[in-house]
C-alpha cells in the first residue's frame, strides 16, 4: 500500500491555484498527516497568499493549528493582526494560536478580542481562555475526568466532566449567560458522546445569535457523521440569510455524512452566490465521490 503522494507533488498541487479545490484540499490533509517541518512550511507559505480563496486559507490556518508547533505562531499572528484580511481567515488563525497554546500569543489574542469583527473577537476570546487553560495546572488535573475526544482533533476548548448528563450539557450549551468557553466545552462533550440525544441537543443551538458558535456546531456535526443531524444542516445550508461561515461548515458536514440526500442538496448549492459556499459544496461532493468506492464494498 502506498503512503500517499510524494512531498513535491503535494506542494505543487497545493500552491497551484488553478488546480481543483478538492485536489488542493486533499493535498493539505496529506501534508498534515505527514506532519514534518517541511510540510508545515508549505502550509504556512500557502496561508500567506492572499490571492487564494478564503475557504482554502481558512482550511490552511485550521490545519496549521493542528500541528501544535510554536514555529507557526509568527505567521498566524500576522494574519490575525491584518484587519484588511477576510474575517474567516483571521478567525481560523486565532483559533490555531489557541490550539498551539503558546503563552507568547496571549498579548495579541488580548488585543484582538476587542476586534470590530465579532467572529474574530469571539475567537480571540476563546483562544485566550484556551492558552491560559493549557498553561495552568487545571489542564493536567482535569484530563482523566473529561469526556474523551475520539476525533484526534485539537479543539478550541476541552470537553466537560464525564459525570455531567446530556441534559445538563444541553442546558450549558444553550445558556447565553455562561461564557463562550464553557458553552464550547459542553459542545465538545456532546460531540464526543455522539448519541442521538447529544446530536439533537447540538442542533438546538443553531438558533444562537453568534455566527461563530453556529459555525462550530456545524463543524462538530461533520466530525460526528450522525445522519440525525442532516435536517438541521440542510436548513442551515439553504438559508441564504445565514452567515457564509456557517453555511460553509454545514456544506462540509453534509459532505462528511455523505448520504444520497446530502449529495442531492450539495449539487444544488454548488452554484450558490457566495464563493465560499460554492467551493465548500464542491469540496463536500469531492469527499463523497472520493469515499464512494469504500462505501460500496
Amino acid at each position: 500500500m502506498s503512503d500517499g503522494p510524494a512531498f513535491d507533488q503535494l506542494r505543487a498541487s497545493l500552491l497551484d491555484l488553478s488546480e481543483p479545490m478538492g485536489k488542493r484540499t486533499r493535498a493539505v490533509f496529506y501534508l498534515r498527516s505527514r506532519g514534518g517541518k517541511d510540510d508545515l512550511r508549505v502550509l504556512l507559505d500557502a496561508l500567506t497568499n492572499k490571492a487564494d480563496s478564503e475557504l482554502m486559507r481558512h482550511e490552511l490556518a485550521y490545519v496549521i493549528g493542528q500541528f501544535q508547533d510554536a514555529d507557526a505562531c509568527q505567521t498566524l499572528e500576522t494574519v490575525v493582526a491584518d484587519e484588511s484580511d477576510d474575517c474567516m481567515v483571521r478567525h481560523e488563525a486565532a483559533e490555531a494560536l489557541g490550539a498551539i497554546g503558546d503563552a507568547r500569543s496571549i498579548a495579541i489574542l488580548e488585543k484582538y478580542s476587542k476586534d470590530p469583527a465579532p467572529e474574530v473577537a469571539e475567537t480571540c476570546e476563546l483562544a485566550l481562555r484556551l492558552v491560559k487553560y493549557k498553561n495552568s495546572q487545571q489542564a493536567p488535573e482535569e484530563e482523566g475526568s473529561l469526556d474523551r475526544n475520539p476525533y484526534y482533533s485539537v479543539d478550541p476548548a476541552p470537553a466537560m466532566e464525564k459525570t455531567k448528563s446530556t441534559e445538563e450539557l444541553k442546558q450549558i450549551l444553550l445558556d447565553t449567560s455562561r461564557s463562550l468557553f464553557d458553552r464550547y466545552r459542553a459542545m465538545f462533550s456532546l460531540r464526543n458522546r455522539n448519541t442521538e440525544d447529544a446530536a439533537l441537543a447540538l442542533a438546538a443551538a443553531f438558533d444562537d445569535k453568534s455566527a461563530l458558535f453556529r459555525h462550530e456546531i456545524a463543524y462538530v456535526m461533520g466530525q460526528m457523521i450522525n445522519p440525525v443531524t442532516v435536517p438541521a444542516l440542510k436548513k442551515v445550508l439553504v438559508d441564504a440569510s445565514e452567515h457564509r461561515m456557517v453555511r460553509h461548515e454545514a456544506a462540509e458536514a453534509l459532505g462528511a455524512i455523505g448520504t444520497p440526500e446530502c449529495e442531492e442538496i450539495l449539487k444544488v448549492y454548488v452554484k450558490d452566490d457566495h464563493q465560499v459556499v460554492r467551493e465548500s459544496c464542491e469540496v463536500a461532493l469531492d469527499i463523497i465521490d472520493y469515499w464512494a468506492p469504500t462505501k460500496e464494498e
